[in-house]
This record gives structure tokens, sequence and C-alpha cells, in this order.
């Protein structure tokens, strides 16, 4: 498959934190759901791809390009989305596109006015009068005129309500519909990649914990519900993290068909969410192996 974005052994090394060895890679026509909890190196990761700040090891490749060799060439074909709102915002839609618009050689008037005219954006109302989501929109636009073939999402749904949500992640879908474009969505919203991701990657303090498609994510784990005099010694070592009460347990399995195996029909066996894998394993690498 033709790689859009390939990150090699990457480390950045901060007083306090520092990614360790991440490696991930993002096909053509697809998007990347990327995961874990505030702190755990999203938005790092997502600088070091801008080139925003310097690596310390590895590589990143975006388009087969280095992406600090190429860093113009590179921004003219990414469109990044931020979760906070980056505008003047005494300009008016029109007047903050006349700015923005000069610096990218492949700007297309055509398909921005379409997409304010799609979005119902109001080209001469003041950014700062703006909804979130109107302003999300507008940000979204500016992304996607410039016939940018990946799209950096940080946290894009954050503080949206739930209309506005729901219709971005409607443009979203729509957009990889055009198999050349690609969408590396960084979030802890983890319900809006239920509905629309492909791959997901988790990251939690520095390290990748896994990167597989959603389909085979969801498939492979597993939530096990039972009775706590069905668990003995062993069994605590075979779940990722362990939730007991009085009444039985839930936890969280990498193997559903080991535990098929085990247990057979005397214990509830459900698909889990993306949410529940995340905050497994969170609480799990927090000290709560066997129970919290």
């Amino acid at each position: 498959m033709n790689k859009i974005l390939e990150i090699t052994n990457l480390s950045k090394a901060y007083k306090d934190f520092s990614l360790k060895g991440i490696n991930m890679t993002l096909d053509r026509g697809y998007i990347m759901g990327f995961i874990g909890p505030n702190g755990s190196g999203k938005s790092t990761t997502i600088k070091l791809i801008m080139n925003l700040i310097k690596k310390d090891s590895g590589e990143i490749k975006v388009f087969g390009l280095d992406n600090e060799q190429n860093n113009i060439p590179i921004k003219e074909r990414i469109g990044f989305v931020y979760d906070e709102n980056h505008f003047c915002e005494e300009l008016t839609v029109r007047e903050m596109k006349d700015v923005i618009s000069p610096f990218y050689s492949r700007w297309d008037e055509g398909i921005f006015n379409r997409y304010v005219k799609d979005f119902e954006l109001p080209f001469n109302k003041e950014i700062k009068h703006l909804s979130k989501g109107m302003k999300m929109k507008f940000s979204l636009a500016i992304a996607l005129s410039h016939h940018a073939e990946l799209l950096i999402m940080d946290e894009p749904t954050s503080g949206l309500d739930p209309l506005a949500r729901s219709e971005l992640l409607d443009v979203l879908q729509a957009l990889l519909q055009d198999e050349n474009k690609s969408i590396f969505f960084s979030t802890h919203i983890t319900s809006d990649l239920d509905k629309i991701a492909d791959f997901i990657t988790f990251i939690h303090n520095g390290e990748i914990i896994l990167s597989k498609t959603k389909d085979e994510l969801l498939e492979e784990y597993c939530i096990v519900k039972g009775r706590k005099k069905q668990l003995n010694a062993n069994d605590e070592g075979n779940f990722i993290g362990l939730k007991q009460n009085d009444f039985g347990f839930e936890a969280l399995s990498r193997n559903k068909k080991e535990v098929m195996e085990k247990f057979g029909d005397t214990v509830m066996i459900e698909k889990p969410t993306l949410e529940d894998i995340m905050v497994f394993y969170t609480r799990r690498s927090d000290h709560h192996v066997s129970s919290y």
C-alpha cells in the first residue's frame, strides 16, 4: 500500500516526559484514530510530525519525504485542524481567508466557497462571534481548500455539542470517498472513532501500546464479566486490568478465543468499546494491575 505517513523509532525527551521509540504507519485512503489519555504524548507526536519541534532520534516520512528536509513542500499538502481557534478574532471569515490563502500555491477558491456554502458559514461575520462549531467548520474549510492529501486533526471534536460533532464526522467520512486522502485523528473522545476510524493507535506514557485495524482490535479483545469464585490467582495475570467487587469481576482480555475456551458460557463476554480498552490499559499501567 501507498504509505502517506511513516514514523520509525521516534523519540523526544523532556525533563518530565519522553516519547520512546514511536512506530506507526498510515496508508492513503484511511482514517487513523490516535488515542490516549491527556498527557500521553499525542500532541507532542503531532508537533513532531508537523516539524514544529525537533526530534531527538528516529525518522518521520510524510508522502515518502523526510519531514525536516522537505518542510515546506510537505506542509503545502497537509491540512491541520486544531482544537483551539488560532485565527485573528477581529477579522471576518472572508478577511481571514484572504490572509491565509496566499500561503498555499494550490489554493482553490471554488472549493472554499463550496464549503462555506455547505457549512453555512457567514462570510462577513467576525470570527469572535462564531460558535465553537462554526470555528471548527471554518478551520476545516481552510484545511480542505488547498487540496490537502493528509488531514491532521488534534482533538477536533473537544467541546463541540453532539450535533456539531456528528456533522463533522459525516464530513470526514465523505472525504474518504477520495481514496487519495488520509486523516490522522488525535482524540481522547474515543466514541467518535468507534464510528469512523479504520485504524487505531493507542499511546500512553509516551509509548505505543497497540496499533492495528479497529475491526481486529474489537474482534480480538473482549470484556469478561463473572462471579468472583470463578477466578483463581493465575487468572489475574491473563487480564488487562481486573475490577472486582462483592458481586463479581469485570476484566479486559486481549484473547477472546482463550477466554471462551477457559470459561465457556459460565461468564458474560461482551465486545469492548475503544474507551473500555483505553481505560483498562491506562489503569493497569498506573500500578493497578490486578484490581482497581
